[in-house]
């Protein structure tokens, strides 16, 4: 690949190799952020020049150049991959001159968590130093301890971006009437969403929530929670173009995104179906949003904020690293990880990992084993060693799904009676927060 970035050349790049204990990027020490380098640097392809510029995400006084956002994956978006996929963003087009190169949101943790000092909960309210917007996605079902946590964020925490919960399809959510089964209550999301921004506004903080279509096909909200999440304050709305009830099966509904942007005046962001960078522009195109929210599509990908960060700014960048790129991103993943939660508990986080970085590569199923049963470093450097560093990204693996698809659920579980009536500022759903990922 010559400097120009294309492939072929009279100037090829020798093939990085497997990464070796004296190439570490940082330093592993648990309780406290250790990095020593921006980490591994995959080779871009450049193809041609795209039209599509978009207009940066403005959230109040956050303002987000690429308008691109991490979206919360429960064990996955920690301080540690944050920071692997901020990076990579970073060193696409957007930069990070005029703002942060998008937006990375954290786990989502519970309002009842942070109010209660969880241990679990304030645990995954790590930063690391080059964040320049703290976002933390929030969940609970209550306004009071919703607007009291919010504050304790802001306060204590020094969070920047509060984003709010209204789109999980697990059942043991839904059946309390949490999630995306709680924006039928139009009353209670439109009283948590005024609640919330009440308690954000002194500190300036803009509020945005996330959401489904709905429950299922014949009980649809997302129109009304655009309009309750515009009447209510909030800076700017994502929807998931799917119900409950498709879960992640299927194919997400981007028209139905397109009528939600028609339909309300604040900032829409959509989400479902961003596999590759040309699927955002395609989005964007197709919708009208302002921007995109990327989940499962990143899983093991962290280079494609890359890629990203270039469509968005005119040019289309395909991330193509080779196997020993990946097995150096894998390692600088361990080192990161190992600086918030130490090396044991690092490495046990890294194992889900594995088959989402090596999906497609020829590495082996003795090796694959091998390294998603890693327990130490040594053990992780002795594994990497084994790969081919030379071996090609295996380009078929271009636009497929990644991460958790499943099938449609028969039927959405909710609280007796939920669907009744539209009204639940009167209902205690406190018990909709207990055993929720997040704390």
């Amino acid at each position: 690949m010559n400097a120009s970035g294309h492939v072929g050349s009279e100037t090829e790049q020798p093939a990085a190799r497997a990464p070796r204990p004296e190439d570490r990027p940082g330093r592993p020490c648990a309780g406290r952020w250790v990095a020593e380098s921006r980490g591994p640097r995959p080779t871009p392809y450049h193809d041609s020049v795209l039209s599509t510029v978009l207009a940066p995400l403005r959230l109040g006084p956050v303002v987000a150049p690429t308008p691109v956002v991490l979206a919360p994956m429960a064990g996955i978006t920690n301080a540690a991959y944050r920071q692997l996929c901020r990076e990579q963003a970073e060193l696409g087009a957007g930069g990070v001159a005029d703002g942060p190169a998008g937006l990375f949101v954290c786990e989502m943790i519970t309002s009842r968590g942070i109010i209660e000092r969880d241990h679990k909960t304030m645990s995954m309210l790590q930063f690391d130093p080059g964040e320049q917007v703290r976002s933390v996605q929030l969940y609970g079902v209550d306004p009071a301890i919703m607007a009291r946590g919010t504050e304790i964020l802001c306060n204590e925490f020094g969070v920047t971006h509060v984003d709010l919960n209204f789109g999980c399809p697990v059942p043991k959510v839904t059946r309390k009437g949490g999630g995306a089964a709680l924006p039928w209550k139009r009353d209670l999301l439109a009283a948590i969403l005024r609640s919330v921004v009440a308690a954000a506004a002194p500190y300036d903080v803009p509020v945005t929530c996330k959401t489904r279509m709905g429950i299922d096909t014949d009980h649809q909200t997302y129109l009304d929670a655009g309009r309750i999440a515009e009447q209510s304050g909030v800076a700017a709305i994502a929807l998931h173009g799917r119900t409950a009830q498709q879960s992640y099966s299927g194919e997400a509904d981007w028209e139905a995104i397109a009528r939600l942007k028609q339909a309300v005046s604040i900032p829409v962001l959509g989400n479902g179906d961003i596999w590759e960078a040309s699927d955002a522009l395609r989005m964007v195109e197709q919708t009208g949003v302002d921007g995109v929210v990327v989940g499962r599509g990143c899983l093991g990908r962290p280079w494609l904020f890359r890629d990203l960060a270039d469509a968005f700014a005119g040019r289309d960048t395909k991330t193509l690293p080779n196997l020993g790129e990946v097995a150096a991103m894998v390692r600088r993943h361990a080192e990161l990880l190992a600086g918030l939660s130490g090396s044991e508990r690092a490495l046990l986080d890294l194992r889900k990992h594995m088959a989402w970085y090596f999906k497609g590569f020829p590495v082996g199923g003795e090796v694959r084993r091998a390294l998603a049963m890693v327990t130490s470093f040594d053990d992780l450097d002795e594994h990497l060693a084994k790969l081919d560093p030379a071996e090609p990204f295996p380009v078929a693996e271009l636009g497929s799904p990644r991460g958790r698809r499943g099938h449609p659920r028969g039927k959405v579980v909710l609280p007796q009676g939920w669907l009744d009536d539209e009204s639940g500022c009167g209902l205690d759903l406190a018990d909709a927060e207990v055993g929720v990922s997040g704390g």
